[in-house]
């Protein structure tokens, strides 16, 4: 009785060292096998954390919100909800690396906790860095291995997606105005003043005027179609790359356009618009594409494409016929 009471124990010891040899049979170990979350149904919940800030997305009904006060862009949501579930460890990264690329840097860690409906399915840290094509070095846990995570398939810069900043998440929209909210919109042509003018929308009542002059023989239906382009002008994305040097030299320049609206209430919105330049072959280039951009609402540069500008840029012979 006694050999086959050992005999048993023998039997389930081994079986035991089975199992955990499977389990161990990633080539980073089992405890660092994934950074993936695998959600029963979806993901709810996502927040981001350093020493100093927090931001915060939850899914409300079919709409996700930033800080509960922004909807956010669809495309960053379906962009992070991509990476945070199909991420793999792409190779480990070695003491040494770690030491020059991040402690000896001072880069401090976005923390991420994933959760769903209430309860935290998986977390783990982001060490931003330029070090890999990949923008990262994650760990799940402080004392843990680092590596570095990608998205297979996928060549895209994956740790730019884990920022705390609101401005990125938001919809990249300039104007989304309403003819109806808009009262007054002065466009300043600084290379053509000649060609500047300011609409004036008194409950549909139209007053275009030049330089200071009020101007007659317009086209009604080009004016208001010219207003009506205000309900949806986008821009392609925030220039938060930029140094601080970099933004004075953007707007010590002079701007090619400025545009102001005056919404119902004498509230105003002012974008200013400055050419960009390229570095093509060691010289500089007019970027023939792409405009610099700021509203005075916000300290932030941005980049604007001319095909989505361009309705804007009108001169005043636009309302004119023939």
């Amino acid at each position: 009785m006694r050999k086959a009471i050992i005999s048993a124990l023998i039997s389930i010891l081994l079986l035991l060292l089975l199992i955990y040899l499977l389990k161990e049979r990633s080539p980073f170990g089992g405890k660092n096998t994934s950074f993936a979350a695998k959600p029963k149904k979806e993901i709810t919940a996502i927040q981001f954390s350093n020493d100093r800030d927090k931001l915060y997305l939850e899914k409300k009904g079919d709409e996700w919100v930033v800080n509960k006060k922004f909807e956010t862009r669809k495309s960053s949501i379906l962009f992070i909800l991509k990476i945070l579930k199909e991420m793999e460890i792409k190779s480990p990264v070695t003491p040494e690396m770690f030491n020059k690329e991040i402690v000896e840097n001072g880069v401090t860690p976005v923390k991420v906790k994933v959760s769903e409906r209430g309860k935290v399915i998986r977390s783990f840290l982001v060490y931003k860095t330029a070090s890999n094509t990949y923008g990262n070095i994650m760990k799940l846990r402080e004392g843990s291995k680092p590596f570095i995570v990608y998205v297979p398939g996928n060549d895209v810069e994956i740790g730019s997606a884990f920022t705390l900043n609101e401005l990125f998440w938001q919809p990249y929209t300039v104007f989304n105005l309403l003819p109806s909210v808009i009262y007054s919109v002065v466009l300043e042509n600084m290379a053509d003043t000649g060609s500047s003018f300011k609409i004036e929308n008194d409950n549909h009542r139209f007053r275009l005027y030049g330089q200071s002059e009020e101007l007659t023989g317009w086209d009604t239906s080009q004016l208001v179609r010219y207003i009506s382009y205000f309900t949806h002008v986008p821009f392609e994305s925030w220039a938060f790359d930029l140094s601080v040097g970099e933004k004075e030299n953007i707007t010590k320049q002079q701007p090619l356009y400025k545009i102001t609206v005056t919404g119902r209430g004498g509230v105003r919105s002012a974008l200013v618009l400055w050419e960009r330049s390229l570095d093509v072959d060691g010289a500089k280039k007019s970027d023939t594409d792409r405009l610099w951009a700021k509203k005075d609402d916000n300290e932030e540069i941005f980049i604007i494409r001319y095909t989505d500008i361009d309705p804007l840029l009108k001169k005043r012979s636009y309302f004119f016929p023939g």
